[in-house]
């Protein structure tokens, strides 16, 4: 995708210096300039757990990442393997800026509830917040690859997606190549949110098409690594020092 290409030419050079790739998570922690920084990004797989019956290679180099220059590693964000652009998006996410001044402490779910009432809202990417969301939206529709409940297969995009004032877009699109797609559908006029701690905190989303941008800033560095390698899920990596904030357009200010 010309976005993560784009998005890699803003990072600054970097030293890798962490790379775990837990069962929900992964994390990479990089050295720049300014001191240490992590990133996150879900751990996706391309649907092939037997790892002792198959040529292919999900993670080329396995064992020799931590070599990789680190600019080198976040181009793996482009990467047909989900796995390899999970690390790709984490190192990304590690070597972004961290300026203060560019976001708000709100994450996606606030926002919603804030903007949401009366209004019609599709999200893409099942989050535990959805009963929260339906208790002040109009409509909620929920687009999800493996459907649960009241979930609509992601190929109902298509016709839901131009219905919404509100859209709310999971950040492992970006991981999925599905991001261009689902941008694609939604009217000009709709409030078009990215979120999750896949998500680049970059204005360069901006530029694309999207208004706000949700993501993650780890504060806590060794504990969260810890708890990565550990298998923890998002809310005990939350709970280990990790902060939700939120950047905004223009448009989505006014």
């Amino acid at each position: 995708m010309r976005l993560i290409q784009e998005l890699i030419e803003t990072l600054p050079q970097g030293e890798v210096r962490e790379i775990r790739v837990g069962a929900f998570w992964t994390a990479v922690l990089v050295e720049t300039d300014v001191g240490q920084q992590c990133g996150l990004a879900t751990t996706m797989k391309d649907g092939c757990d037997d790892h002792h019956h198959t040529d292919e290679t999900a993670v080329g180099y396995a064992g020799d990442l931590h070599k990789m220059d680190a600019r080198a590693l976040a181009s793996l964000a482009n990467s047909d393997s989900s796995l390899e652009a999970s690390i790709g998006l984490a190192t990304m996410n590690a070597l972004l800026p961290k300026r203060e001044s560019d976001w708000v402490e709100m994450n996606a779910e606030q926002v919603v509830i804030d903007r949401g009432v009366g209004k019609r809202v599709a999200l893409v990417g099942h989050f535990p917040f959805i009963p929260r969301w339906r208790e002040v939206v109009d409509t909620l529709w929920v687009l999800e690859k493996r459907p649960r409940g009241k979930d609509l297969p992601a190929d109902a995009a298509d016709e839901v997606i131009p219905q919404a004032d509100i859209v709310a877009i999971t950040g492992t699109t970006l991981i999925n190549q599905t991001f261009d797609g689902l941008i694609s559908l939604c009217r000009p006029d709709a409030l078009v949110l990215l979120l999750g701690q896949t998500t680049p905190l970059s204005p360069v989303l901006f530029d694309y098409g999207v208004d706000l941008v949700s993501g993650s800033i780890v504060e806590d560095v060794a504990s969260v690594l810890a708890a990565v390698s550990q298998g923890a899920n998002f809310r005990q990596v939350h709970r280990r020092g990790v902060r939700l904030v939120t950047m905004s357009s223009l448009k989505a200010a006014e």
